[in-house]
């Protein structure tokens, strides 16, 4: 993983052990994850947890609410940041007034 990342220029930042609080949003996720996907199922093969935890992901970013992303899903989130990056991008290009 460091070389892929190295390659592509992703910089990495490590949670300091016993101190999951520097990204709570993460913590919360993989919380949920491991109780709603990973205890809930007993994976027969790799093909099998694919599938389901490909079902999980999707049913939880496209169509489950989240408060914080203002009763949006996180698909529909995202659709709704690309639109205003794109209206941002076209009004501040040159020649556009």
């Amino acid at each position: 993983m460091l070389s892929w990342a190295h390659l592509r220029g992703v910089a990495l930042f490590l949670i300091e052990p016993g101190k999951p609080n520097q990204n709570a949003y993460i913590e919360s996720f993989n919380g949920r994850f491991r109780d709603e996907c990973l205890n809930e199922h007993w994976f027969t093969s790799l093909h099998h947890a694919k599938v389901v935890i490909e079902a999980w992901r999707r049913e939880y970013n496209e169509e489950r609410p989240k408060k914080s992303l203002g009763g949006l899903t996180p698909s529909a989130y995202a659709k709704q940041l690309v639109v205003k990056h794109d209206k941002v991008t076209s009004d501040s290009k040159p020649g556009c007034y």
